[in-house]
């Protein structure tokens, strides 16, 4: 049985977990969401302050809650890569603080690896292979996942990202920042046939579209001139309708490309990761056209959804237990491909095991 401390410092929230295999001990997030809302979206370097300023606490409360010292502690995880730069260093020296000051192994994290175990928290009896749809404020990819570090990227955004869609759109239509959790709360209330928006196909040279990867941006930019055009012709927008609209056309696109990479490469589970995973619309797409083909489905439950420490934790025992160990010098790093999660782990000079 391996416990591990857990730092996610990746955005705009500071989160620390205790995980003890795939079982969580602890969990606590710090949310920035109240300092961001007024400039629309996350202001670096509000979120690096307001992470130095939470951090010791919300690691503190982790250990506590989870009614364990640091003798019992098996190594510190943190997430290390992709992120913001500023934001993920105050993680990263705290976990490599603690690392030295206890003398426990350090493992560096890949932030989207998190996402993808989340899904083993959901359903501890989860063994690859299984196809993992990424959908998030930063990333939307469709990931086949063979093991520990094994992985397959099969499709991705080319331009925005499903969850910055959602944001930009929100923006668009006045409703404030975080614009998933709002979009989806109008889109419940509104006709999703009301307005024809675009999927957003990606054209390859000889003709043909890209059964996996997927476009936002031009349907952003849909709503956005369809905006314009209803603010000249109404006295208010119709903002649940608009929401409907948008949200069938994203929840569609998604799911399409999900269902035909699993059935293409014989996938027989579909697990869902990262913030848009809690989104009401997708969820109801993907359970409907699953059901008939037999398709296993796994949502995390809504609060490993978003960004936490527990995610994190679970992706390090797996490591941990396969002898992973990140050296001291490990460092932040704006952008790292899944595929190269190798490179942050090496030789450590700490003599422990």
């Amino acid at each position: 049985m391996v416990r591990i401390l857990a730092i996610e410092t990746s955005c705009d929230e500071t989160a620390a977990a205790v995980v003890r295999d795939r079982a969580i001990e602890s969990n606590v997030i710090a949310s920035q969401v109240r300092a961001h809302q007024p400039f629309g979206g996350v202001v670096p370097e509000v979120a690096s302050r307001a992470h130095l300023e939470n951090i010791n606490a919300v690691i503190t409360t982790a250990i506590s809650e989870a009614g364990c010292n640091w003798s019992a502690i098996d190594a510190i995880a943190v997430t290390c890569a992709p992120g913001l730069v500023g934001s993920l260093l105050i993680g990263v020296t705290a976990a490599k603080t603690l690392a030295l000051v206890h003398q426990k192994p350090l493992l560096g994290i890949h932030h989207l690896e998190g996402h993808l175990y989340a899904s083993y928290l959901a359903d501890p009896t989860l063994e690859p292979p299984f196809l993992c749809l990424l959908v998030s404020g930063g990333h939307t990819s469709l990931i086949g996942v063979y093991g520990c570090g094994e992985y397959q990227l099969l499709g991705q955004t080319r331009d925005d990202a499903a969850g910055e869609a959602y944001d930009k759109v929100a923006r668009l239509m006045g409703l404030g920042y975080p614009g998933g959790p709002v979009l989806d709360r109008w889109a419940q209330q509104g006709n999703p046939e009301a307005f024809d928006l675009p999927e957003g196909n990606i054209r390859l040279p000889e003709g043909k579209v890209h059964p996996y990867d997927s476009s936002f941006s031009g349907l952003k930019t849909a709503v956005a001139r369809l905006v314009e055009e209803l603010r000249q012709t109404h006295t208010e927008l119709p903002v649940a309708d608009l929401a409907a609209s948008f949200q069938k056309a994203v929840a569609q696109a998604l799911t399409k490309r999900a269902i035909a990479a699993a059935v293409d490469h014989g996938f027989k589970t579909l697990a869902i990761g990262g913030g848009v995973a809690a989104n009401s619309g997708l969820r109801q797409h993907l359970t409907a056209a699953a059901e008939p083909l037999g398709l296993r489905l796994i949502f995390p439950p809504l609060r490993l959804c978003t960004d936490n420490a527990a995610m994190i934790g679970c992706a390090a025992v797996d490591h941990f237990q396969r002898g992973d160990r990140s050296p001291l010098d490990l460092t932040a790093r704006s952008r790292l491909s899944l595929l190269e999660i190798s490179a942050l782990y090496g030789p450590t000079p700490l003599a422990v095991s």
